[in-house]
């Protein structure tokens, strides 16, 4: 029986860190049925000059809305993603009451929901009718939970809310949610104690799933809120995932080598602890999280460019300090202005408060994955990450400033992701896995989105497989529509 597609000649990674060998490999009903000799295929592809990995696993994702909006995921899929990790900071589409705004807590996060969905399967059925493009793994969130359950209340649960909460987070879980996320830098969760936190992460232990979190402070309390991390992960005796390491502003540039060292000390003492980063020297998210209304940061304002701003389109792409300028306002006056007009809560603004070298030091940390932390608002002009986060990887810190070895960027790209997240019978390319696969050429691999283009696609990957189906291929969405709904460990949903 010939494979339904067979690819040739190509330079094989199978994403555990090891040489490449030259291969062809062959795939038939979704799986990889051969790998290194390869019989006929009805499509035939000649992968000569190209490397062929395992797709990419994006581990920190803001794309629970996205599945709906934007159903095909080109801008994942074109930069060779073909799984990405959703529900994250503690923003995710579940659990859901559909006569309440779902951006009640999230802002624009979660933009794009439609449905009457209530819980994980609902989610996922409604989500697989549009025929996603690539597939997706779900963590259940904090602030969408503390949100149903309490609204925006500044104080801590009764033990029945808190019961509640539970309920919630654990009927995910059992769904086939990976792990609990919070984002602790947010309204609701920033109202919440370490004891409610613990004992809702303390719902994944069963499972063995993840408590992923956005810590409580990346900047000037940097240290404190890592070892409040590794206390919520120690005592729900949960695996800890610290999402996008960063220390944030110059005042603390350089704390990451100090935060690192917690984690490798926690790691020899036997906790189990993981870590992604992006890499950009600008974050990404709601503006009005960032700043007090009544004390406006004056130099947080001056390098923050705005994103998304629907009270104010023509601000898109423009630095604040620019604006202020042009129309001879101060800065804060002009801050105060945007976020407290119409849906002024909904601005997604990028800042610049990243050191370069912080970027090295992650990615110089065993083990350290990498995750987008893209917001899919296509509308306004989205960070660059959105579009550039993987090839970014291989074309810099792999090809230009050998910061990784091509082989063992793959890894933290493809197998150890896979195996932390869950992702069953992918992240390494062997028989009888699922193909996932991405073909590109290391030499001219390049991200091509800028600031001030941000939705451009990538150079350098030619064929992106899902599934089994090619979903791109030089250049061209194929809309394949062969994405699944991961479950943590288990089959995907509905198999």
């Amino acid at each position: 029986m010939p494979n339904d597609l067979t690819i040739r000649n190509i330079s094989l990674l199978d994403g555990l860190g090891g040489p490449p060998i030259h291969a062809d490999l062959g795939i038939r009903d979704g799986r990889i049925t051969e790998v290194g000799a390869a019989g006929a295929g009805k499509t035939e592809i000649d992968g000569r000059g190209q490397t062929l990995c395992p797709g990419f696993i994006d581990t920190h994702s803001h794309d629970d809305g996205a599945f709906f909006r934007h159903p095909g995921m080109e801008f994942k899929l074109a930069q060779g993603v073909t799984t990405v990790v959703a529900g994250n900071c503690g923003f995710s589409a579940i659990p859901l009451d559909p006569a309440v705004d779902p951006g009640r807590a999230s802002g624009g996060i979660l933009a794009g929901l439609e449905g009457d969905f209530t819980d994980l399967n609902g989610y996922f059925e409604a989500a697989l009718a549009r025929q996603p493009g690539i597939n997706n793994m779900m963590l259940v969130g904090h602030n969408t939970v503390r949100t149903l359950v309490m609204g925006m209340e500044k104080r801590a649960p009764t033990r029945d809310e808190l019961s509640q909460m539970k309920g919630h987070v654990a009927q995910a879980i059992e769904q086939g949610a990976c792990g609990f996320s919070t984002g602790l830098i947010y309204r609701p969760g920033r109202w919440s104690e370490t004891d409610e936190v613990i004992e809702l992460a303390a719902e994944a232990k069963a499972t063995h799933a993840l408590y992923t979190t956005h810590m409580r402070n990346e900047g000037d309390y940097l240290l404190d809120a890592v070892d409040e991390a590794l206390t919520i992960g120690r005592e729900a005796g949960v695996h800890l995932h610290i999402s996008h390491h960063k220390s944030a502003g110059p005042a603390n540039w350089g704390k990451v080598g100090q935060s690192i060292a917690k984690v490798d000390a926690a790691l020899q003492a036997g906790q189990p602890v993981t870590l992604d980063v992006y890499p950009y020297t600008a974050g990404s998210g709601r503006m009005i999280e960032y700043f007090n209304l009544d004390n406006i940061n004056r130099e947080l304002a001056k390098v923050i460019r705005i994103a998304s701003c629907p009270a104010f389109r023509e601000y898109e792409g423009r630095m604040l300090k620019d604006l202020a300028a042009e129309q001879r306002v101060d800065i804060c006056d002009l801050t105060h202005q945007i976020l407290t007009a119409p849906k002024g809560d909904r601005t997604i603004c990028i800042q610049f408060v990243i050191d370069e070298q912080d970027i090295v030091t992650n990615l110089r940390f065993h083990d350290m994955m990498v995750g987008s932390d893209g917001i899919p608002d296509l509308r306004g002009r989205p960070h660059p990450r959105l579009f550039g986060t993987f090839p970014r990887i291989l074309a810099r810190y792999v090809r230009e400033d050998r910061i990784l070895t091509l082989p063992e960027a793959v890894r933290r790209m493809t197998s150890l992701p896979a195996s932390v997240f869950g992702l069953k019978e992918r992240g390494v390319i062997k028989p009888g896995n699922w193909a996932d696969l991405v073909l590109f050429d290391p030499a001219t691999i390049e991200d091509r989105a800028t600031y001030d283009e941000p939705k451009s696609e990538p150079a350098g990957i030619s064929l992106v497989v899902v599934n089994g189906e090619i979903g791109f291929r030089d250049g061209q969405h194929l809309h394949g529509g062969s994405g699944k709904m991961l479950r943590f460990n288990r089959e995907a949903y509905g198999e």
